[in-house]
């Protein structure tokens, strides 16, 4: 058989065996005629060893060459015996040795130099996706190690679950020695997951689309009973109507007007014609403590003000369940022993009509707290039967809380009836000039943190050391407060360059995102019996949380794009934090850690959207897995609900993988063809406690 072709170490093809060159020079020196013939190859093989020589001399070689016939230096590399051939092997393998040497040395200078040229951040970009490529592969080996078992379906919660908000369970909290009003609290922990899926109750029926969602809701769909509705004396409790089937807000009955005149009424205490001039006045988000069932919110809706709702958890008769219900913001949030997860500085008005809370309690620290959320120059507005006291008792709970809102700096503007209105100084210089001892201090930096999550609540006046102090009739009124300039993304230490670049992305990813969702769910959601065409998504999507909000750019895609929704803007405690940002832009949002169930009930969300989030996850490393991000989704998401996720395809393919143990109708879409990220669009099935999907 025929050898093949060898290559040298100079690159020169040898053909033939390779023993031939060797023997040539071993025959009898009678063979003259012969060597001869072979001169050029001698040559040949002289010239490819006078490198070796120069390199590697060999102290046992003479000094000088003997002249053979031909005038040809003798070879002192004879290859004639086996100490001369290993004499060249060796030869052989100091030489690869230095040109590997030469090679790496070379091959590191040319590194140093490629690393030198290339940006940070493209390495960065690089190391995270070999590192979520890793993480991917790990949860794939993790979930076959577990065996077929856990690889299946999960299972559906009991009954009980229904509205179960895990966090806040009374009973566990009093066990673990929570007491004087902080067992209300929420309280999580790694045994606050859940390992199944929330079914809705028996008769659960999808709700109205919006407008009409937010005046009729269906008795099924939350826990409420009549005598719950008949008993309560709150204002907006009152206003309900309710059937059969139904709870309706009329707005066009006799008792809704009494809602449009209380809020004329404020408008009319603050100095404005009515409430249609509050965005003028510069109101634009309010927080409304104990809210009811959302009707002050509902009815400022119209007005282009963002009302965000917040009570205690209640496990029946729930008005942050109602009001999400209704298709208005709302979440679980009380005074009670911590502060609340939204930054210092965050709202315009702070509402409380019969809300609740004891504010001369604990030596007026709720109200240091309302004083922490609200903006410079923002109003805070309460009603209570407390102001107008006629025994001793109320009348001197009623004259603590006066006074110590006049030592937090807030100026009584008015009382009409049992409503009083306060105004916040818009001058820092008010705290000084107060008499020595009078009211709570002002923080020191170390102890004003601009956004707490769930920190104990604090005694003194916090968000004077912000740079973001800046009073709201000093700021553009909405709309034009959500463009912010130059000098106001400073405060938040963002370059304009990057806030536009973020606004013109979302402006061409919005329509994307439509026009992929529009034709699915012409597809696979056909109209119900007795309904009108729908115009999808835009009508059948009205509660979107979005679980990475970043600058809170999908947000204002939305409305710029005059879609009818709000969003629950989710900044993740471990990524970036520019929550400030997002509500000095009149959004409304909230810090979380995505490894902790969220507050709110379950079926609270017609959209869930979720940009890197995957990513940001992987690289904290958390202690909760990607199943238990998945189930609390399930949790939150309504029956027929959407998530639009987006990431890196790694962890894309791993997610889809996973919904099939959600059971959830999902696909993976290529965005770009230059482009790494993928699109996940799932859509949660409508099973009903029997398990069958309807």
């Amino acid at each position: 058989m025929s050898r093949p072709l060898h290559r040298g170490a100079t690159g020169i093809r040898i053909s033939g065996n390779s023993n031939d060159l060797w023997d040539s020079q071993m025959k009898d020196k009678t063979e003259k005629e012969d060597m001869d013939r072979n001169r050029s190859s001698d040559q040949s093989y002289l010239a490819l060893k006078f490198p070796f020589r120069v390199l590697f001399p060999d102290n046992n070689s003479p000094s000088k060459y003997v002249n053979g016939e031909r005038g040809f230096a003798s070879d002192p590399f004879s290859v004639g015996s086996p100490r001369s051939r290993q004499k060249l092997t060796l030869l052989l393998l100091k030489l690869s040795l230095a040109v590997i040497v030469v090679l790496a040395l070379t091959g590191s200078f040319w590194w140093t130099i490629s690393i030198s040229t290339l940006s940070r951040g493209q390495i960065l970009h690089t190391y995270r996706r070999l590192q979520e490529q890793l993480v991917s592969d790990m949860w794939d080996i993790g979930e076959l190690s577990l065996g077929s078992s856990r690889l299946q379906e999960l299972e559906f919660c009991s009954q009980e679950s229904e509205i179960y908000v895990p966090c806040f369970n009374v009973s566990e909290n009093l066990a673990l020695g929570y007491s004087d009003g902080s067992e209300n609290d929420r309280h999580c922990g790694q045994s606050s997951r859940q390992s199944c899926m929330v079914l809705p109750p028996v008769n659960y029926r999808i709700p109205l689309h919006w407008p009409t969602g937010r005046d009729i809701i269906w008795v099924a769909n939350v826990k409420l009973t009549a005598q719950e509705v008949l008993s309560s004396g709150s204002l907006t409790k009152r206003m309900m109507m309710l059937d059969e089937e139904q709870i309706s807000f009329r707005s066009a009955s006799p008792m809704f007007d009494g809602v449009e005149d209380y809020s004329h009424q404020i408008a009319e205490m603050i100095g404005l014609r009515n409430e249609s001039n509050f965005v003028q006045a510069g109101v634009r988000t309010i927080l409304d403590i104990g809210c009811g069932y959302g009707s002050f919110g509902a009815h400022l809706f119209s007005k282009q003000l963002l009302t965000m709702c917040i009570a205690n958890y209640e496990p029946s008769g729930s008005q942050v369940q109602l009001t999400l219900e209704r298709g208005l913001p709302a979440m679980i949030g009380s005074f009670t022993s911590n502060q609340l997860p939204y930054p210092s500085l965050s709202f315009d008005m702070l509402h409380c009509a019969r809300c609740g809370v004891d504010w001369d309690h604990k030596d007026g620290i709720f109200l240091i707290e309302a004083d922490r959320v609200l903006k410079p120059g923002g109003y805070f507005v309460w009603t209570s039967p407390l102001t107008n006291a006629r025994n001793k008792e109320n009348q001197k709970r009623w004259n603590f809380v006066r006074d110590f809102a006049e030592n937090l700096c807030w100026e009584m503007l008015s009382q009409q009836d049992e409503t009083v209105l306060w105004k916040k100084t818009s001058k820092k210089s008010c705290y000084s000039s107060r008499k020595p001892g009078a009211g709570p201090s002002t923080c020191s930096k170390a102890h004003d943190v601009e956004s707490p999550y769930y920190r104990p609540l604090q005694g003194c006046i916090a968000g004077t050391q912000s740079r973001r102090w800046i009073p709201i009739q000093e700021k553009t009124t909405w709309p034009s407060r959500s463009h912010l300039n130059k000098s106001e993304l400073a405060a938040y230490g963002l370059h304009p360059a990057d806030f536009r670049e973020d606004a013109e992305n979302w402006k061409t990813t919005l329509p994307n995102y439509w026009s992929v969702l529009s034709p699915i769910i012409f597809s696979d959601h056909p109209k119900r019996p007795g309904e009108e065409d729908p115009s999808p998504p835009y009508n059948m999507v009205r509660n979107v949380l979005d679980m990475n909000a970043h600058f809170g750019g999908f947000n204002s895609a939305l409305l710029e794009a005059g879609k009818s929704v709000w969003v629950m803007n989710v900044v993740p405690t471990g990524g970036p934090n520019y929550l400030p940002l997002i509500v000095d832009r009149g959004l409304v949002g909230v810090l979380h850690d995505w490894c902790e169930p969220f507050p709110t009930y379950p079926r609270s969300y017609d959209l869930v959207h979720a940009e890197g989030l995957l990513s940001l996850q992987t690289r904290q490393q958390r202690w909760c897995t990607m199943l238990d991000l998945f189930t609390e989704i399930d949790r939150l998401l309504r029956p027929e609900g959407w998530v639009i996720m987006r990431d890196t395809a790694p962890l894309v393919e791993s997610a889809r993988r996973l919904t099939t143990r959600l059971k959830w109708d999902a696909r993976v879409i290529e965005i770009e063809s230059n482009s790494d990220d993928r699109l996940l669009i799932c859509q949660k099935p409508f099973f009903k406690r029997q398990g069958v999907s309807s």
